[in-house]
């Protein structure tokens, strides 16, 4: 059901659960199998949005297959566990490889024309919550076409710690927490410094099966990285850092005062030197700025003062609740298509399916 004022998808269940496990193929085949209807609609929805944006990119979906091949070789031969992974969901969706690589190297075969510019992301350690848990909250905005893609797995793998992160169609799982005590949350930044290496997806999929802070920072700095996000790191310990990074370059910024925010620009002064086209993140910097208020009002932070933040709508549509999907220009369509709280102490992920402003939180628990 839809909501017209706030453009804004009613969804009455929860997003839909699986839990997977044994090897990074076997894992991958059973996500494929399970949501088959979830990762074609994400192909197609991602050809239609190439497909209507040639104008602007001057790409085709075939273009988009063969840039997407040469990011592959990489990622095989730093991750290729998590190659296999996609193999497997590519055999059990029954869709190609090739269409796979493209969702997952998707900012880099557009050369970041994508303006999804509007996650926000934060996190509070036990000296700012009122039960002494370290929390770590997210909104994820993306094109609204994929709201309904959306999904949480649980994984048990092999030769990784289990854990339990959300994710939508053919993606790779890179945002969740895992039972080593690590939680991660990525927003896109816009570096100048980008090549073809190891896709953005795949280096922050490799985060979710570190065992200490350390090992997580090491593979989100990976050689050979085709770009970078702004991964938000927490540990249980109550350890919190934004790890800034481009294809070259990063910056540590490390929470010394018990929290850190971060959203779609970089703060750091020298990965602002290589920031593609600041003037067009004034939006990314208001929500900076706002999130960063409502954050620093309370010592006493609970799931639902962290809920209350991820709903704001100041400078609506394009707010932390994000609302945008009548934007003008067809690359700037986004909205948030789901809104996400980890308690790290007790291992239990709070998702909100679509806006949190209209819809219900339902809980997700990470058994070890």
């Amino acid at each position: 059901m839809e909501n017209n004022v706030h453009n804004t998808i009613i969804h009455t269940e929860p997003p839909p659960f699986i839990r997977v496990s044994g090897s990074h193929r076997e894992i991958g085949r059973q996500i494929g199998e399970a949501f088959k209807k979830q990762v074609q609609h994400s192909i197609e929805s991602a050809h239609a949005i190439i497909d209507g944006t040639y104008k602007e990119l001057e790409l085709t979906w075939e273009g988009a297959r063969i840039q997407a091949r040469k990011y592959v070789p990489f990622a095989q031969e730093r991750y290729p566990q998590y190659i296999e992974e996609l193999l497997g969901i590519a055999e059990g969706a029954q869709v190609s490889f090739d269409d796979l690589g493209v969702l997952n190297s998707m900012e880099a075969v557009t050369m970041d024309a994508l303006h999804l510019a509007k996650c926000t992301s934060f996190a509070v350690n036990e000296y700012l919550t009122a039960d002494g848990h370290v929390l770590v909250a997210h909104n994820e905005d993306w094109l609204p076409e994929d709201e309904e893609d959306v999904f949480i797995v649980h994984v048990s793998s092999d030769d990784e710690p289990p854990f339990l992160a959300m994710t939508y169609g053919g993606l790779l799982p890179n945002i969740g927490l895992n039972a080593a005590g690590i939680a991660q949350c990525c927003n896109s930044v816009y570096p100048n410094d980008s090549r073809i290496g190891i896709p953005r997806v795949i280096v922050s999929r490799a985060v979710l099966g570190a065992r200490t802070p350390a090992e997580a920072i090491r593979c989100m700095i990976v050689p050979h990285r085709a770009a970078g996000y702004n991964h938000l790191l927490a540990h249980e310990s109550g350890e919190l850092y934004n790890v800034e990074v481009s294809a070259r370059q990063f910056a540590l910024l490390y929470g010394k005062d018990g929290f850190v925010v971060h959203t779609n620009h970089y703060l750091d002064f020298n990965m602002q030197k290589i920031e593609a086209d600041p003037e067009e993140l004034i939006g990314s910097q208001g929500r900076y700025f706002r999130a960063l208020r409502l954050l620093t009002r309370t010592s006493q932070h609970t799931i639902k003062t962290l809920q209350t933040i991820q709903r704001d709508h100041i400078n609506y549509p394009n707010s932390i609740c994000n609302h945008a999907v009548e934007d003008i220009y067809p690359l700037d369509r986004e909205k948030t298509i789901n809104s996400i709280i980890m308690d790290l102490t007790s291992r239990i992920m709070y998702i909100a399916w679509g806006n949190p402003c209209e819809n219900h939180y339902h809980d997700f628990y990470l058994d070890e």
